[in-house]
């Protein structure tokens, strides 16, 4: 079998070409993990998905695809996935992990995932990490026993997808983002029963859900964060899409300060996020971004009075029981 029915499904021109249904989407991606699809036809496949816009269908069937090739997740799944797969050019320090910290320190395990985050001019996510005293992992299994001993862990997608890291690169041959980068934030590897994505695109929040709710995600918020991470601004009113007990789910958070200022003028040097974490240094907006984060990852975790709750964990913080 190839791609050629697929690729002949989506280009036969603008008014006989179509999309493809979440089954055809699942067996095509099967088959380019498989390592038998021309990569010719695998990049014709994905530049044609982009042009005409992937959809919820397609993004579902891909992540199905991709999600049977996958090492299990060894003992019980986590209570949080944050994907982290931005490029983070427009975007300064990833305040967002010290947000995570806090939501393991609320009780609720969490897999930070992910890839070209590392791109980031300010401060890269994986040289980051232990700044924010998040562990790498090197496989699942090493992730399972990170999460069990300090409620968070951080797994690179080479150590669990080589094969959708080779798509994922493919941007580096097209010069153009693809599906994979969607499929990816949806992909959930260990099942965890809460999620949250970040987009740079608005699009994208409702295409994100709406995959969501055909993978069977029950409860996911999607924003528009910072440099496309799950990371809110403090002086905006944000805009909320996802999914709650695996219904369709809009809400809206209003502004936690007043200020002009934009994520990428905040605190710029890699140290400032161990020294805020700290307490060694004070700056009221840095530190709206990590709670006001927090606080919308415990909702979708089903935590109730969660601003006031983010704003309790970040002041004990240091209290070992809080650990």
């Amino acid at each position: 079998m190839s791609l050629a029915p697929f690729i002949h499904a989506m280009g036969r021109g603008p008014s006989r070409g179509r999309s493809l249904t979440r089954d055809e989407a699942r067996d095509a991606m099967g088959l380019i993990l498989s390592g038998h699809a021309a990569p010719e036809a695998v990049g014709a496949l994905l530049m044609l998905m982009r042009y005409r816009g992937e959809t919820a269908g397609e993004v579902a069937g891909f992540a199905q695809a991709l999600r049977e090739t996958l090492p299990a997740w060894p003992g019980a799944a986590p209570g949080m996935d944050w994907p982290s797969f931005a490029a983070g050019r427009t975007r300064g320090l990833p305040w967002f992990l010290l947000s995570a910290r806090l939501v393991a320190m609320a009780g609720v395990p969490v897999l930070i995932h992910g890839w070209n985050s590392h791109q980031s001019p300010v401060a890269a996510v994986r040289d980051a990490l232990p700044l924010a005293g998040i562990g790498q992992a090197r496989d699942m299994a090493e992730a399972a026993e990170i999460i069990a001993a300090r409620g968070i862990a951080y797994l690179p997608l080479e150590a669990y997808s080589p094969a959708a890291l080779d798509l994922l690169r493919l941007r580096d041959v097209l010069g153009l983002r693809s599906a994979v980068n969607t499929v990816l934030r949806v992909l959930n590897p260990a099942g965890a029963g809460a999620a949250v994505q970040g987009v740079f695109h608005p699009p994208y929040r409702e295409l994100q859900a709406d995959a969501g709710a055909l993978l069977g995600t029950r409860n996911l918020t999607v924003l528009k964060g910072g440099g496309g991470e799950f990371e809110r601004h403090p002086s905006k009113d944000i805009a909320l899409f996802g999914l709650r007990d695996g219904q369709p789910w809009q809400a809206g958070s209003p502004a936690l300060l007043e200020d002009t200022r934009r994520l990428a003028d905040t605190l710029n040097d890699p140290a400032d996020l161990a020294r805020l974490w700290r307490g060694e240094l004070s700056d009221p907006f840095a530190e709206s971004v990590v709670i006001g984060t927090a606080a919308l990852a415990l909702d979708t975790a089903g935590r109730t009075d969660c601003l006031p709750l983010a704003r309790t964990l970040w002041a004990d913080r240091h209290d070992a029981k809080a650990a």
